[in-house]
């Protein structure tokens, strides 16, 4: 309190401990100290019940608010009192908000403020320098700061002009970095599509390469004797046939004696019955497999009933039922009776037309079984690409048994 300055006391005694102003509805609660209501309201949000005192931290019952309105009286009697001295005071310019006189400069809000003002929230946290020394600062007098001087004026244009120097070189700085990233992503998708075409005109390419190679062979062995329709490209047909029904006993004559013909027999015999064999099937694979390569061979089935011609993949399965179909390892065509189709799934593919001569055209590389009508020269079906890959492929020949 200070006892020189009897006004300055009664000031001090109507101002509000937490927002540091004349109180504004002013409440007592139960230690006995004052506090504007909106402030210790904001003060004890959250708690129920009991708080403590911001002033004497003792614990009070929130419920017991009080007004104090001789306080109120009180506060009203110190604004006026002063206002008088600081009009007494020489004519000296005074706070519109709380009536004090204004002593203070605000550098930031570059503004002249009062000491409740540097002690409220809006200046607390800026700094302020005497209003004199403002004064000699901007060589101006104290009560001319409210009208900026033309030193002022310029000290803020260089302050502005530094900022938005400042503020478009980041800008600009942001926009070259993002031009230069997204230059260099639009290069590497340059980049992308110009590999992704190559490798597209070199698969091209290669298949146009192959489709030619392939007529030229086809061609070729087109202009063969018949005879020569049934050799395979290694060793001939002769070397095909390795494994035929054993069950133990099991159909006979099934492989003629040139080794280039299947029928089926009528008399059984008991043989080893080693794992490669068929215990079920009247079926027989080629010896010879292939894993690389281009190879085609031409099977007369004539007139038969019963039959089935295609390849098989080495590891099928040899022993028990066997499914005829991609899953498990066999894609072929086959007659039953009059009924000729290929065996596909979930269902088979029927045919118009019975052959009587059937090429079967196998590509390693592309994992893919061709068949095509030979005595009309006419596609019969193509598996797609990648129905097998990086396993030995045999020839299947199967003679079923009625």
């Amino acid at each position: 309190m200070n006892a020189d300055n009897p006004v300055e006391s009664l000031r001090e005694e109507a101002t509000c401990p937490i927002c540091l102003e004349y109180f504004k509805d002013p409440v007592i609660i139960e230690c006995g100290h004052n506090f504007c209501r909106a402030c210790i309201a904001q003060c004890w949000e959250g708690s129920d019940t009991a708080a403590s005192c911001p002033q004497c931290r003792e614990t009070v019952q929130q419920r017991n608010l009080r007004p104090n309105r001789q306080l109120a009286n009180v506060v009203e009697i110190a604004k006026r009192l002063n206002l008088q001295a600081a009009k007494e005071a020489g004519g000296e310019r005074v706070c519109g908000e709380h009536k004090e006189t204004l002593k203070l400069f605000c550098e930031e809000d570059q503004t002249s403020i009062c000491l409740v003002c540097h002690l409220s929230r809006a200046h607390r946290a800026h700094r302020v320098v005497p209003l004199e020394e403002a004064a000699q600062e901007y060589k101006a007098p104290p009560m001319s700061l409210t009208s900026p001087c033309p030193i002022f004026i310029q000290k803020q244009t260089q302050t502005e002009r530094q900022k938005i120097v400042s503020e478009f070189q980041r800008l600009r700085q942001f926009l070259e970095e993002q031009e230069r990233l997204l230059l260099a992503q639009l290069e590497k998708l340059d980049e992308e599509i110009v590999r992704i075409q190559n490798e597209n005109v070199s698969k091209l390419s290669k298949q146009i390469s192959h489709l030619g190679e392939l007529i030229m062979e086809m061609e070729g062995k087109c202009q063969k004797p018949a005879s020569e329709f049934l050799q395979v490209r290694l060793n001939g047909i002769a070397q095909w046939f390795e494994h035929w029904p054993t069950k133990p006993r099991v159909v006979s004559s099934i492989l003629e004696g040139d080794r280039k013909r299947v029928r089926c027999g009528d008399t059984w015999q008991d043989l080893p019955d080693n794992p490669e064999r068929f215990d079920s099937r009247a079926c027989v694979l080629g010896c010879e497999g292939f894993t690389s390569g281009r190879h085609y061979w031409e099977v007369e089935v004539g007139d038969g009933k019963y039959w089935a011609v295609g390849v098989a993949r080495e590891s099928m399965r040899r022993k028990g039922e066997i499914r005829c179909c991609p899953e498990d390892g066999i894609w072929a065509v086959e007659r039953q009776d009059n009924q000729c189709q290929v065996l596909t799934t979930p269902e088979p593919t029927l045919l118009s037309r019975v052959p009587s001569r059937i090429r079967v055209c196998l590509d390693c590389e592309w994992g893919q079984v061709t068949f095509i009508d030979a005595g009309h020269e006419a596609p019969i079906f193509t598996f797609p690409p990648g129905s097998f890959k990086e396993e030995r492929i045999r020839p299947l020949f199967w003679v079923l048994i009625t």
